[in-house]
């Protein structure tokens, strides 16, 4: 909104007036000036008030225990996923078979061949 006031006042230093057709605001008269110092004021508040809802929000949530952010599904299958990546396998099947992403499975892929780590286990269990 400062933008806007900001962009309106060159305006009207540049000697353009402004009226908008969409909301009938005439900013070149004293009313349309005050309507528009009106509507900012409005915005403003309305963010502001926004703000501290969300804010007071995520207090309480934490207060009450909730975990916030995103889920970590994918870190509870990492050593599964591990165990099944092989050289010839398709990360889109393991992440199919895990329910987890194919980014997921290609992040521990590409962990993995960081460590150098060779050991890998015999089998792949899927869930069924």
């Amino acid at each position: 909104m400062a933008d806007l006031l900001a962009t309106l006042q060159e305006l009207e230093h540049l000697g353009v007036g402004f009226v908008s057709l969409t909301e009938a605001l005439d900013l070149t008269t004293p009313a349309g000036r005050a309507m528009a110092a009106l509507l900012a004021v409005s915005r403003s508040s309305k963010e502001t008030f926004l703000r501290e809802r969300v804010r007071a929000g995520l207090a309480h949530a934490r207060q009450n225990g909730k975990r916030l952010g995103r889920p970590v599904t994918a870190g509870l299958q990492a050593d599964k996923a591990r165990s099944c990546i092989v050289p010839a396998s398709a990360k889109a099947e393991i992440a199919r078979r895990l329910q987890i992403g194919r980014t997921s499975v290609r992040r521990f892929w590409l962990d993995l061949i960081s460590r150098r780590n060779k050991v890998r286990s015999p089998r792949c269990r899927f869930p069924r």
